[in-house]
């Protein structure tokens, strides 16, 4: 007798595993914030330089009065007009600068650099992490840098933790990963400088893994495989839900510090976990700690409303299942042993890549639609709904037809994109408006798409369905 048939006995997604979704899903808004929280904190507003000809009577609140930021940067932000001061009219408030005079000057050969640094709009955010550190022009590159320090920072999570995982248990690298997270999320938010906040947002990263990963994973092992897919998509709507919050956060609170302390800061709250957080079953076995393991299925049978009987016969028969599995060990090398295994990993990678590469593209560069940057984040997040909600319709179906047509529509999708005009507001604003959205819409369903059927497609291949998930992941 293995451990799903141990859950059918005892229910496969009662009371017990609810309870135990609603603790995994609640830090799926959390990850929603840091994972996004660049688009908001990492936002370049217009800026021009300060000219040491031309005075600005700035207040630290506002832009100068009168004075449109697109005369100098450009509707472009072209870095000539941006990187660059114009020799001005020594004396003028630039302020006073009509548009041909304001042209006149940056289209001037009469420039010099930025020695007296930059003026940003406040218009859309009060600071930001390019606006407190110049991050503009010759600098403009360490804020990609920064991002995608933070992302390797996911990369490096997934396998340190993951083998963490194997050896402490995922229920204990799920509760340090939330801690290390909270605590790194708030020091970002005092950061002295921009190294350091960097620093700290790639340890913020690498708590992405941890916590996604093993809450996963722990999730799967105790739910039933009928209610596995319906249970795992569950978690991914309060994804979504992070999208959709964050989105009103930001619009909220326009400094980048206060904005990246009121996402981490929450994340305190859930020291209940320590009281609340069951431990798998499955890695206590595995562990030789069968009575542990017995005592938390007993207490998630009584939870569920089917106390299990004392039968020797199921604690015997899955302690010869461990002893079995712990003889045949699976290893990442597994994912590419047998020709068959090999092309269906090497598929699925390659899928994974490019979905993971299309959706965060687009996800983390919203600024750059035309239109307000929190209205659209508001409709990505609305978007994940439906995304989700699909995915249960089709993956009980032909998987390998569902990912072909997702993955044509999500594709042609975006390329006709590239065949809508740029260079008016109107259009801008339409590009936002009617095709983003609905390019986005299948780029979230053909993720999940993909991410959802890794699993079912390994368990077709008759491996441990648990153990290749946690490597494939």
């Amino acid at each position: 007798m293995n451990f799903d048939e141990i859950l059918s006995h005892i229910g496969g997604f009662g009371k017990f595993q609810k309870s135990l979704y609603v603790w995994i899903c609640l830090p799926q808004i959390l990850l929603a914030f840091h994972m996004l929280i660049s688009v908001f904190t990492g936002a370049v507003p217009p800026h021009l330089c300060r000219s040491t000809n031309t005075t600005w009577p700035l207040t630290a609140s506002s832009d100068p009065p009168n004075f449109n930021f697109s005369l100098v940067t450009g509707p472009d932000g072209d870095p000539g007009r941006s990187c660059s001061a114009p020799g001005g009219i020594p004396g003028t408030p630039l302020a006073q600068l009509n548009h041909s005079t304001a042209l006149a000057l940056s289209d001037s050969h009469a420039t010099e650099g930025c020695q007296g640094g930059w003026e940003f709009s406040k218009e859309t955010f009060h600071s930001t992490v390019a606006t407190e550190w110049d991050l503009v022009c010759d600098h403009a590159n360490l804020n990609n840098v920064g991002s995608s320090i933070y992302m390797f920072g996911l990369v490096v999570g997934a396998v340190l933790f993951g083998f963490l995982a194997d050896k402490y248990g995922r229920r204990n690298i799920i509760l340090v990963g939330l801690t290390i997270q909270s605590t790194c999320g708030v020091g970002a938010a005092f950061a002295p400088n921009f190294y350091v906040y960097v620093f700290l947002r790639f340890v913020v990263g690498t708590t992405i893994s941890a916590v996604i990963m093993n809450a996963f994973v722990l999730g799967t092992e105790w739910t039933g495989s009928k209610h596995r897919m319906l249970a795992g998509i569950i978690t991914d709507y309060f994804f979504g839900f992070g999208y959709i919050i964050l989105a009103g956060l930001a619009y909220l609170i326009r400094d980048w510090r206060k904005l990246q302390l009121a996402i981490s800061a929450p994340g305190f709250l859930f020291i209940f976990y320590i009281w609340v957080l069951p431990k798998s079953a499955r890695w206590l076995m595995a562990n030789q700690r069968y009575e542990e393991a017995m005592d938390l299925v007993r207490k998630a049978a009584l939870m569920n409303g089917k106390p299990l009987r004392e039968d020797i016969e199921i604690c015997q028969g899955y302690k010869d299942m461990v002893k079995i599995e712990e003889r045949t060990k699976h290893t990442v090398i597994d994912l590419v042993r047998t020709p068959k295994m090999r092309r269906s990993s090497l598929i699925m990678f390659y899928l994974w890549f490019v979905n993971v590469l299309v959706y965060y593209g687009l996800s983390l560069n919203i600024s750059d639609f035309g239109m307000s940057i929190y209205l659209t984040q508001l409709i990505f997040g609305l978007v994940e709904i439906p995304a989700r909600t699909i995915t249960l319709f089709t993956l009980n179906r032909s998987r390998r037809i569902s990912q072909i047509a997702f993955l044509a529509v999500g594709g042609l999708a975006c390329l006709l994109t590239v065949f809508i005009p740029d260079g008016t507001e109107l259009s801008r604003q339409n590009s936002a408006a009617f095709n983003v959205p609905f390019k986005v819409l299948f780029i979230n369903i053909l993720r999940y798409l993909i991410s959802y059927s890794i699993p079912l497609a390994l368990k077709r291949l008759q491996l441990t369905e648990v153990t290749v998930r946690e490597k494939s992941i």
